[in-house]
């Protein structure tokens, strides 16, 4: 991995949304409302996030597009970099979010079927605007998975008896700019990130990685940047319930000697 050390590591707030509203569950499953994700994303903005990702979560599943409507509310409001994925599988259609304010666009179940949208928006928009998302099950470890860890798409419905090492090489050379690594396993157990995928990617790879799934306690950021080599945390249900705020979470990584930008 190349040498960021010197870098701050960032903390992003991951809002869900269904239906206009944002939503919480547990291993992409019994998902609640849990308010606005235009208001929310301003608090969390105003409380010192270094960026926020924002996910239409059945957009895929449900073959539409993206809430543009939603992610023009947000880019009037906040003034950091986020980025929107769910139901991107064009480029005209990432050039519809990127002209709708946001600075990145996040492909995941698109990627995995065509890995060429990676390389096309890429080279419309530049790598930096690209974010490959991965939601990743451990499995048991075979000539298909040899790592352990299968890729799955459309919500943790359909595995695809893809490697995730494998993919995640894979996206770096098409041109992805940054890699989200989701853990469904940990995703809303807030019993910490899943260390050993995130440090075999982060490894596998020289981009930024962003850990995803399971943060509980500020320590658990601190994991992920440490052992598990990530870039940045992504965290949801730890703040969206107001166990931590976005600034207790990065005084607690400052305190443990991790460098975070501070408000």
């Amino acid at each position: 991995m190349s040498d960021i050390s010197r870098l701050s590591r960032r903390l992003i707030p991951c809002l869900d949304v269904r239906d206009g509203r944002l939503t919480k569950g547990i291993k992409f499953e019994g998902n609640v409302d849990i308010g606005d994700p235009v208001e929310t994303a301003r608090r969390y903005y105003e409380e010192g996030a270094d960026e926020i990702v924002f996910y239409d979560i059945t957009a895929s599943h449900e073959s539409r597009g993206i809430f543009l409507d939603v992610v023009e509310r947000v880019a009037s409001c906040i003034f950091i970099p986020f980025s929107v994925g769910g139901g991107i599988s064009t480029v005209e259609q990432m050039r519809a979010v990127l002209l709708a304010g946001a600075e990145k666009v996040s492909v995941n179940s698109a990627a995995v079927k065509d890995p060429h949208l990676i390389s096309r928006g890429a080279d419309a928009f530049g790598s930096q605007a690209i974010v490959v998302g991965m939601d990743v099950k451990q499995v048991p470890v075979s000539d298909i998975c040899p790592s352990g860890y299968e890729i799955v798409i459309h919500g943790g419905r359909k595995y695809m008896g893809m490697d995730a090492i494998a993919w995640a090489k894979k996206c770096e050379e098409l041109g992805a700019g940054e890699l989200c690594i989701n853990s469904i396993d940990a995703d809303g157990t807030r019993d910490g990130y899943e260390l050993t995928l995130t440090r075999m990617i982060s490894d596998a790879v020289t981009i930024p990685v962003i850990a995803s799934g399971g943060a509980g306690h500020p320590q658990h950021l601190v994991d992920a940047v440490t052992e598990g080599g990530a870039s940045a945390a992504l965290v949801a249900s730890i703040v969206h319930y107001g166990q931590y705020s976005i600034a207790e979470c990065k005084d607690f990584m400052a305190k443990a000697g991790v460098p975070v930008r501070r408000v």
